[in-house]
């Protein structure tokens, strides 16, 4: 095989198992190329990936040792696509009857999904993670985008337990947003036992929704490493219950009288 034939071989691979460890040998006896050739090929993916600002290959010495692919996204990529994501959100038409903004379509766009899974992806790169957790339904795409990144399992927590489901753990939250007593539940075997999880939302309020999927992981006892939603609301009135997320978008105003949406960048590229 040609050099060009095992680089593009290898970007595929890496591009398709990201944050997977795999052993020189393993492309070694895959390509039947010499050591020094698979890890001068290596350096010349490490590099493009960097240079076009997607990531890196890491590398892990010893016997148990090999490379792994790092997803990114760097900030300018970042920028430009949240810039280009308020641009859409800020069409007055999207205005909802009671202040809300339409955001199916763009939760059900693969591109726009995609994208996100990278940039949320990038915010997290560094984290050890078990699981992906969100809440039905609109988060689910988000969760998965991320996943896909991370290549992390997706965990789903349910508003009403499934049979198909078995076991489950329910617990009562308060709606930030309605002051509703609410119930969300998670089936015993999702998640294992201290496990590291990544809680994913498409919009917060006050944040009740997230709390009680703070509280639910409790009582897995799973550590959240990180909180990421993808719209905020900008609201003086309400309480925040969280403190510690990333945010893609802020929603600072909805006025249904001058149908006007006013959008800004959240709080992502000030951590």
């Amino acid at each position: 095989m040609k050099r060009s034939e095992r680089i593009v071989a290898m970007t595929h691979h890496f591009k398709e198992n990201p944050r997977k460890l795999i052993s020189l040998p393993y492309f070694v006896d895959s390509f039947q190329a010499a050591k020094s050739s698979v890890s001068e090929d290596i350096d010349i993916i490490d590099e493009m990936f960097q240079s076009l600002g997607i990531g890196r290959i890491e590398t892990t010495a010893g016997a148990s040792g090999g490379v792994r692919y790092i997803p990114d996204f760097n900030h300018d990529q970042s920028r430009q696509f949240i810039d280009r994501l308020i641009h859409v959100l800020e069409d007055s038409k999207r205005i909802l009857p009671g202040g809300y903004v339409y955001m199916s379509d763009v939760l059900g766009d693969y591109n726009y999904i995609r994208e996100i899974g990278k940039v949320f992806g990038a915010a997290f790169k560094d984290v050890d993670l078990d699981y992906i957790v969100t809440v039905a339904t609109k988060g689910i795409p988000l969760a998965y985008a991320v996943a896909e990144v991370l290549n992390v399992p997706v965990v789903i927590i349910r508003r009403d337990p499934k049979v198909t489901e078995g076991s489950t753990v329910s617990i009562n939250y308060v709606s930030g947003s309605s002051r509703k007593i609410q119930t969300m539940a998670l089936a015993k075997r999702s998640i294992q036992e201290e496990s590291n999880v990544l809680l994913i939302d498409d919009f917060m309020k006050a944040g009740g929704t997230i709390k009680g999927m703070e509280n639910l992981m409790q009582e897995f006892n799973a550590t959240v490493k990180g909180i990421a939603v993808l719209a905020e609301a900008e609201d003086e009135d309400e309480e925040r219950r969280v403190e510690d997320y990333v945010s893609l978008l802020k929603i600072q105003e909805v006025n249904e009288i001058s149908s006007a949406i006013k959008v800004v960048p959240g709080n992502y590229f000030n951590s």
